[in-house]
């Protein structure tokens, strides 16, 4: 079986790619934001053509015997070709054909449609300038569009308001661009593709979007105040139209290539009801408040909110619980193996910073050992930082006693070794939820071979900064200081007991 699969472009490539789903594994794709958008694009197909299970037992059916994705692929081959064209002079797929009088003048490069490359408009950002000419295949022009509608960043746009309406340049962010998604990852595409498709009747699956001029009523306006709307399913959902796009086809040794592009603000959701954020790892609110979706934290590795992602199938915490949903229904795989993929895009204010991607493995019939395993890896993990700051303060404070009030955070930091510490736990993290996922219990060594290795890390890091300590009496003196805190710390009651230093002979 080959390992990955191409996303197509036009109807064709769709067709094909849905109805050869189960001979491949993946998707091929440049960013785990890019797979995310095009896979949620394919499931938009699926609800448009009726072919999605009726009701979690179907669903569990449609995977458990791996239904045929034809149905789909079917429906998609009969489609009209216009409404698949994506350069249709009036309906070109996922764009805005309103933009096209104002192509020439405004049109930029192909840059601009990739997220990681637009950046603030720096003219020579990843030393492409963004009015560079240099044409991009339709197909990765494709992904990019439908990346941008699922992920687009906030800030204004380069567009101007007397084309549309002043309210073309203010781009909102994406609706998946502030929150962490999680999908479930079967052994082929198109048992992802049925894992995470909602059940849903075939007359509540709404309208899918083949472009802003596809004749669909309600659309949003740039003239007045901001208009927002919900979605009337999950096919309208999946298909949203995020941006205002347009791309320019030109003609390049043959091949149609795309070698401009206009970008605008779309249309901007509704807070969404619970129906609609099946997959979403509802965590305690930022400042105490009301559960929220999971975010991506530059500060936060994404294995470090696993226990989050665990909770949310073992249904531990009820507050949080949202009703039944995604981890609902792959509780009822039993023996069987999924994986979840979680992935975030971190950015700062109209820039991105980095998509981040991590997989958690889930048996089913192992989630409370999981979500136990994931507690208390954390919790051992957090007080191994939390013991290292202590030591970095001890440090400071006997090599350096009276610092200028200035100095005092950088002195900290030169000691504290919590960023080696979190680096140096992920492989033993991974190691220890691996085991758990394969049928060794918590408690039989794997939480207690974790806890040794993370005691053994903090020591070798802390040692490691207290290396640049000043030579002399000083010195050495901060550094036993430093060395018996964390000691301490390791020894006392309220360190976790897979973690505690345990007692000489």
């Amino acid at each position: 079986m080959p390992a990955a699969r191409p996303a197509g472009v036009h109807r064709a490539g769709l067709v094909e790619l849905l109805r050869s789903a189960d001979d491949f594994t993946a998707l091929i794709s440049s960013t785990p934001g890019e797979e995310v958008a095009v896979l949620e694009y394919l499931m938009a197909i699926m609800y448009a053509a009726g072919h999605v299970p009726p009701g979690p037992e179907e669903w569990l059916q449609w995977v458990n015997e791996a239904r045929s994705l034809e149905e789909a692929a079917a429906w998609l081959e009969k489609e009209p070709p216009e409404h698949w064209d994506l350069f249709h002079p009036e309906r070109p797929l996922g764009q805005n054909a309103l933009l096209a009088p104002f192509m020439a003048a405004g049109g930029v490069g192909p840059a601009q449609l990739v997220i990681e490359r637009t950046g603030d408009y720096n003219q020579f950002f990843d030393k492409v300038h963004l009015h560079d000419p240099e044409p991009m295949k339709p197909d990765a022009a494709f992904r990019a569009l439908l990346t941008q509608h699922a992920y687009g960043l906030g800030g204004r746009a380069m567009a101007k308001a007397d084309w549309l309406g002043p309210q073309l340049t203010y781009q909102a962010v994406g609706r998946l661009g502030t929150r962490i998604r999680v999908l479930a990852r079967g052994r082929t595409l198109g048992e992802t593709l049925r894992l995470n498709i909602t059940p849903c009747k075939p007359t509540d699956t709404g309208t899918f979007n083949y472009s802003w001029t596809d004749g669909r009523t309600g659309r949003r306006t740039f003239r007045g105040r901001k208009e927002t709307r919900l979605p009337d399913g999950p096919a309208d959902l999946h298909s949203f139209l995020g941006r205002s796009i347009l791309l320019r086809p030109v003609l390049v040794d043959g091949e149609i290539t795309v070698d401009r592009v206009l970008r605008a603000a779309g249309e901007i959701l509704d807070p969404l009801a619970p129906d609609h954020l099946q997959d979403a790892v509802l965590v305690t609110g930022r400042k105490g408040g009301d559960a929220e979706p999971l975010r991506p934290s530059e500060d936060r590795a994404l294995w470090r909110e696993s226990h989050a992602v665990y909770a949310a199938t073992s249904r531990a915490d009820a507050d949080l619980a949202k009703g039944r949903d995604l981890y609902d229904r792959l509780a009822g795989l039993h023996g069987r193996r999924v994986d979840l993929t979680a992935v975030g895009l971190i950015s700062h204010q109209a820039k991105a910073t980095a998509w981040v991607s991590d997989t958690f493995p889930y048996v089913p019939v192992r989630r409370k050992q999981l979500k136990w395993a994931a507690d208390d890896g954390s919790l051992i993990c957090e007080y191994a930082a939390k013991s290292l700051y202590a030591a970095a303060v001890v440090a400071r404070d006997k090599a350096y006693p009276n610092p200028k009030p200035s100095d005092k955070a950088s002195l900290l930091k030169r000691f504290h070794a919590e960023p080696e510490l979190w680096a140096g736990a992920a492989d033993h993290f991974s190691f220890l939820i691996a085991e758990v996922s394969a049928g060794t219990d918590v408690d039989k060594g794997p939480l207690a071979e974790f806890g040794r290795e993370i005691r053994e890390l903090t020591g070798q890091v802390l040692r490691a900064r207290l290396a640049s300590l000043p030579p002399g009496g000083r010195g050495m003196n901060a550094r036993a200081q430093a060395e018996q805190t964390l000691k301490k710390m390791l020894a006392s009651s309220t360190c976790p007991p897979y973690l505690k230093e345990p007692p000489r002979d």
